[in-house]
């Protein structure tokens, strides 16, 4: 997908912010539309239909926690990337944007030049769905073959035990996204099969090892994400 198709909501209740990241933004070849509440975020969310969302929490007349948990709500924009774009860092509040179905969190103030290559990598994720051949996942410098289960980094083959080969295909298919630990659980070892949240955390730590630490980053209290080297 070209930049000039690609459609980002900013949704801020400082005018300022929305002018300053439009402005940067739209120099990088983006549509950008905007918000300057919640209740608004959801309206033109639903005109709009946004490739990405980058969403303020503390707003008046509905928070983005809210306005985020009523998005995800709308058929059409269940696979909107959201991202949480606001001063406040405290991990309960990140927790909040994480259960409310956000994809990551941006921290005010944020350099122009950061931001833009956050969005970058949070887009990035549109070019695998649009370009990704089916059995595969192209992230990077590895391939993730699902249909002979195997990894190929540097031109190297990799094998993985299933369940580690499960999780890290599970985190690779979203770069960037933050995977809560029990829809890991859900996803790679089934509701039916009763593990600790331990288990996660070995076979983390074992993908470490063998793919490179880099990789895979902890977000304290909610789960884990694949990030793009």
């Amino acid at each position: 997908m070209k930049k000039k198709d690609i459609k980002i909501l900013l949704v801020d209740d400082e005018p300022d912010i929305l002018e300053i990241v439009s402005y940067n933004l739209i120099n990088e070849g983006y549509q950008i539309f905007t918000a300057s509440n919640g209740i608004e975020a959801i309206k033109r969310s639903k005109e709009v239909q946004p490739h990405l969302i980058l969403l303020d929490v503390m707003m008046p007349e509905m928070d983005g926690i809210e306005a985020c948990e009523k998005i995800r709500e709308i058929d059409s924009l269940k696979e909107v990337i959201i991202a949480f774009f606001t001063a406040r860092s405290e991990d309960y509040s990140q927790v909040a944007g994480f259960d409310a179905g956000a994809d990551d969190y941006i921290t005010k103030p944020v350099k122009p030049k950061v931001l833009v290559s956050k969005v970058k990598s949070l887009l990035r994720r549109l070019k695998k769905e649009s370009n990704e051949v089916i059995g595969l996942i192209t992230v990077g410098d590895i391939i993730i073959n699902r249909e002979e289960y195997f990894v190929q980094k540097n031109q190297e083959k990799i094998i993985l035990p299933r369940k580690e080969f499960e999780l890290f295909a599970l985190l690779a298919s979203k770069p960037g996204k933050v995977f809560k630990r029990e829809i890991i659980l859900e996803k790679v070892w089934g509701n039916d099969v009763i593990v600790g949240g331990r288990t996660i955390d070995v076979h983390i730590r074992k993908l470490r090892e063998k793919i490179g630490d880099d990789y895979f980053k902890t977000v304290k209290g909610v789960g884990y994400k694949f990030v793009v080297q």
